[in-house]
């Protein structure tokens, strides 16, 4: 018990979650804080961060808030600098910002498609680029993991653009992977279905969300929590070490359908 127990053991790491704020990347935030990581929380509103650094507190665990918007470059370069100066080093990256729109595809502006593309795709990739550069620079294994969404792989009605950027971030993984697999850079996307504060999942109505369920094997919406597992396999160097490049898909069974 004592070895697999190890083998999600994060003690002494310092793992970065953008999108801390929210309840999914909180939670995972939460989950890598409990599993010894010392975990610092990225957002734009320092106020939305207090419940989760509390929880994180509750248990004894580490943690602190840096604010930021990640669609401005300067600022994520304003991120690892503020990390090494507090923490030291990163050691795990979790790229879970995200902006929804629940505008159809013909009225969405330019202005609208920017911001959408900046915040679900070119924060990632700016983050990939400045964090995945000091990974490569200080040759220790690492773990990078993208927030996708199932409007990623599979179309999904009436968030054209959302799902867009996130198939952008899908195969930005995949890219990334191939890449950063010599310097020991392992990059992941995990998948959720749908949860009640996923993007997916808000738009639309109560008939839009019988359809989900009935689309869905186990018959309910996740729960935050239930990213738990598949977080802390991801960020582990020992339970995850051989996977990269990879979608770990926690959706109740919602992508093996059809009709």
């Amino acid at each position: 018990m004592e070895q697999v127990e190890s083998l999600f053991d994060l003690s002494g790491q310092v793992a970065v979650v953008i999108g801390g704020t929210g309840n999914l990347c909180g939670n995972m935030g939460i989950a890598l804080a409990r599993a010894g990581a010392e975990v610092v929380i990225v957002g734009r509103n320092p106020e939305n961060a207090i419940e989760n650094l509390a929880a994180i507190d509750d248990f004894g665990g580490k943690s602190w808030f840096h604010k930021a918007d990640v669609s401005n470059r300067q600022e994520i370069d304003d991120l690892l600098s503020a990390v090494l100066i507090r923490s030291g080093k990163v050691d795990v990256l979790v790229n879970g910002a995200g902006v929804g729109s629940g505008t159809s595809f013909l009225e969405i502006t330019e202005d609208e498609l920017t911001r959408l593309m900046d915040v679900n795709f070119k924060s990632v990739f700016r983050a990939c680029q400045i964090f995945g550069q000091f990974f490569i620079d200080h040759h220790e294994p690492c773990s990078i993991i993208n927030m996708g969404s199932m409007a990623g792989v599979l179309p999904v009605s009436g968030i054209s653009a959302y799902s867009a950027a996130k198939a952008a971030v899908h195969n930005l993984t995949k890219n990334l992977a191939r890449e950063w697999a010599e310097h020991d850079i392992r990059v992941n996307t995990l998948v959720p279905g749908f949860f009640p504060s996923t993007e997916a999942s808000r738009q639309g109505d109560e008939t839009r969300a019988l359809e989900i369920l009935r689309h869905t094997p186990m018959s309910r919406f996740g729960t935050a929590n239930e990213l738990t597992g598949a977080t802390l396999m991801l960020a582990s160097n020992k339970a995850g070490s051989f996977i990269t490049g990879s979608e770990i898909t926690v959706d109740g069974g919602f992508s093996s359908m059809t009709i």
